[in-house]
């Protein structure tokens, strides 16, 4: 069966349907597969506290958070880097300024703003549509994140990132314009009319994520494989040695990577390991 592998696997859309479950076979496929020696770890824009224990108990081996602030290792924090207080007020009050709903990703929790709950609604609702789910009209934000904190302290020295609603595109151009110091990306939509922005930390990624944890482990990226369905992946396709991408995941995201398996919710994790050799 050949060399032993670490799969860097994305979470949303990629080991969790766009329902939020994990298909029984994606499960199976990481079982046999860590069974046959590799090791498993999620990467994911989570932060650690989004993770929840249904995912943990698929057994994993560590996990990549906050697309690539935090890296983990069987339980031993590698690396986490965080957003400064004083960027996190910043952010805060110009959001606020702007009218503009959030919530803030830590690994103690998500605490959202004032009104995201009423706002958010809508756009998770939209966000589940466009992801092919029929019963996205009846998704609210408590479903969506189902351990989300409201009314919590928003002055906050524990960030991995921000998200927000989007009004427009030109919020995210203006947000990346305000803060030169932060990353700024957008998620949950297509090309120009994507639903949320986020600001992290500068110069993270999950490939940055996925080199750091190698070093720690003092492996070697020819026996990376990286598996994911959207833009955010692409950086991760290109650092590992061998890449896949859901079939139901961005077009940009399937030119760049090695192989394009099943969608999501059609058994394309198991397809993607049994077509890898992993079981």
């Amino acid at each position: 069966m050949g060399e032993k592998k670490l799969l860097f696997i994305d979470v949303d859309g990629t080991l969790v349907d766009y329902k939020n479950n994990i298909p029984e076979s994606a499960v199976n496929a990481i079982r046999a597969a860590r069974k046959n020696g590799h090791r498993v770890y999620i990467c994911t824009g989570r932060s650690r506290s989004e993770v929840y224990q249904n995912i943990w108990d698929i057994g994993l081996d560590g996990m990549i958070g906050g697309n690539g602030s935090y890296v983990e290792d069987d339980g031993y924090v590698v690396m986490h880097q965080r957003i400064t207080p004083e960027q996190a007020k910043r952010i805060v009050d110009w959001l606020h300024a702007r009218k503009l709903e959030f919530y803030l990703e830590s690994n103690s929790g998500l605490y959202a703003s004032e009104h995201f709950e009423e706002a958010g609604e809508p756009v998770i609702q939209e966000y589940t549509a466009g992801k092919g789910n029929a019963d996205a009209t009846t998704m609210t934000v408590r479903k969506a994140f189902p351990d989300m904190i409201f009314g919590g302290e928003l002055y906050r020295d524990d960030l991995n990132k921000v998200s927000f609603i989007l009004s427009s595109y030109k919020d995210f151009l203006d947000a990346r314009t305000e803060f030169p110091d932060l990353n700024a990306n957008t998620w949950g939509g297509k090309g120009e009319h994507p639903l949320f922005g986020d600001l992290g930390v500068k110069g993270i990624d999950k490939a940055n994520a996925v080199h750091q944890l190698l070093e720690h482990l003092g492996a070697d990226a020819e026996d990376t494989i990286a598996f994911g369905d959207a833009n955010i992946d692409i950086p991760m396709f290109e650092y590992c040695a061998k890449s896949c991408c859901m079939g139901s995941g961005g077009d940009e995201a399937k030119k760049a990577c090695d192989f394009v398996t099943t969608d999501v919710d059609k058994d394309g994790l198991y397809n993607a390991f049994v077509h890898f050799g992993l079981i």
